[in-house]
């Protein structure tokens, strides 16, 4: 089995500053075509092998995009550094937390035998991020898109998650948030279920696509059981 992160087993109860609250900390406003540009989902899906080579070619290509952003909201030179560094350094100022049912759902799921693995776009200390939910001990395997190269639902993050389970993808089951990247995605590689876990009280709300043959919705992981 495998499971998204963010949004799917966890929920960050506080973020640091955004990035509109840096600039503007700074003197600086973010443009609505920036803003819209830059959203973190027109990326999915995004293959970045290069970047993948290590932790320090990653956090590189990582402040590299931070300064492309800063140049096209008209930052400075002599302030660009600066900005970025402030940006960089809050993008980690999170606190994550379990959602409530998340330990015993995917105890239960160990429980029964499965391999349960975390596929996430994600930066590369994923690790981190789930040992502040206190889920680690949870979790068989972990990949983060930060390390495999692509972000999905390019078939690479998939791939490279089930190569690590040592499971074909005819015999795996995705469960995430992200109806693109954690539905759609699977079962375009041959993953014959994929449930959407489509929490109600979510804020802001996202909509709830039309399901397609292999999809399952569920209102939160406890759905998930009835599934497997």
């Amino acid at each position: 089995m495998l499971f998204d992160f963010y949004g799917t087993v966890a929920y960050a109860e506080s973020w640091g500053p955004t990035r509109e609250a840096i600039l503007d900390k700074h003197g600086y406003t973010l443009p609505d075509s920036v803003r819209q540009r830059w959203n973190v989902e027109t990326i999915d899906g995004l293959e970045h092998l290069e970047a993948s080579r290590s932790r320090d070619h990653y956090m590189a290509w990582e402040r590299a995009r931070i300064r492309e952003f800063l140049e096209e909201c008209g930052v400075g030179s002599d302030d660009a550094e600066r900005v970025a560094e402030d940006i960089h350094i809050t993008s980690q100022a999170f606190a994550m937390a379990p959602y409530p049912e998340a330990r015993d759902v995917l105890g239960a799921l160990r429980d029964r035998g499965c391999t349960i693995a975390l596929c996430s776009n994600w930066s590369w200390d994923l690790d981190r991020a789930v040992a502040q939910a206190g889920l680690t001990d949870l979790f068989d395997v972990m990949v983060a898109s930060a390390q495999a190269g692509a972000r999905k639902p390019h078939p690479r993050i998939f791939e490279h998650t089930l190569e690590r389970c040592g499971v074909d993808a005819s015999h795996a089951v995705f469960v995430g948030d992200s109806f693109g990247p954690d539905v759609e995605g699977p079962l375009r590689i041959g993953m014959p279920t994929a449930v959407h876990v489509h929490r109600a009280n979510e804020d802001p709300p996202r909509p709830a696509p039309p399901l397609r043959e292999g999809a399952v919705r569920v209102s939160d992981l406890r759905g998930v059981l009835d599934v497997v």
